[in-house]
């Protein structure tokens, strides 16, 4: 998969991003570029849901029990938002390069509906809910044809006119190689309404949107249409979190963002983000982060 390492270093090089740490938008909506000069250690991190390609060196995540590895030759589809530990390695001390894929809604529906029309199915046996709620994480390998695709993905992002004309189909062929790889379940979970995946999917997405907010786990088993223990239950089994402790982390993430991009005063950051004791802001910040949120500022 080296192609795809020399392609992401030369769009670097074509951006003058060489001295990035972290990621930044591309002229093809909801396409991400990422550059880490060095690796880091474990550290509570929010994956947002989409596809995932590492060009460059390779990273460890770590959810509850399970540790999901991927680097070149491989690639990575988030279902859901996560709150997770990652880790991140370089190898022969070259950065890491990656990009990120969101996927939208109007895409994967679309896709969804004609796979449906041509009669396609998954590997995976919708009639047993047990079954579809596993991680919402999967790391899969990159099969000839959709690294062909990322490649053209990436040699478009080389010319802003031809990234902003040709990308988004780019992207939506890959989203449908992915659909149709060995993990596109994932992604078809997320387009049943009636199923229970995409009932917490709509949950997590209130939990990102409305975190400031007063939540019960009431209202939020209300908006699943599940009973209190069913939706703790599919909550756990998609997240491996309960609701009040992954609205937490989202809580922690998002004001963690405030105080390092926005330059707000931890006090201000955690109210903002829905804690009324700065205490118990302070005191859970330093338990998840392993540092206090003014150590952030120096």
């Amino acid at each position: 998969m080296g192609d795809l390492a020399e392609l992401m270093q030369s769009y670097a090089d074509f951006k003058s991003l060489n001295d990035l740490n972290g990621e930044c938008s591309t002229c093809i909506p909801g396409v991400s570029f990422y550059r880490a000069s060095k690796g880091s250690g474990k550290q509570p991190l929010l994956y947002q849901s989409g596809i995932i390609v590492i060009g460059q060196g390779h990273k460890q995540i770590h959810l509850g029990e399970e540790s999901v590895r991927y680097g070149p030759g491989d690639y990575l589809v988030v279902g859901v938002p996560m709150p997770l530990e990652c880790e991140a390695f370089s190898d022969d001390g070259l950065p890491l390069l990656g990009l990120s894929i969101k996927v939208s809604q109007q895409t994967l529906h679309n896709l969804v509906n004609q796979l449906t029309h041509e009669s396609f199915k998954t590997d995976h046996n919708y009639s047993n809910e047990r079954v579809c709620l596993d991680l919402g994480l999967k790391s899969e390998c990159i099969n000839e044809a959709l690294n062909n695709t990322f490649k053209r993905l990436l040699m478009t992002l080389h010319n802003d006119a031809d990234a902003k004309i040709l990308g988004p189909a780019i992207v939506e062929e890959v989203v449908y190689r992915v659909l149709t790889g060995g993990n596109g379940h994932v992604l078809f979970d997320l387009a049943r309404h009636d199923g229970h995946y995409a009932r917490i999917a709509k949950v997590l997405n209130r939990l990102h949107h409305e975190y400031a907010e007063p939540i019960t786990v009431e209202s939020l088993a209300e908006q699943a249409n599940m009973s209190l223990s069913g939706f703790h239950r599919a909550f756990r089994q998609v997240t491996t979190e309960t609701p009040l402790q992954y609205l937490k982390k989202v809580r922690l993430n998002k004001a963690k963002d405030l105080i390092l991009l926005e330059g707000r005063r931890a006090n201000d950051a955690g109210m903002l983000v829905g804690y009324a004791s700065p205490s118990q802001f302070s005191r859970e910040f330093k338990r998840h982060f392993n540092a206090t949120p003014k150590s952030l500022v120096g």
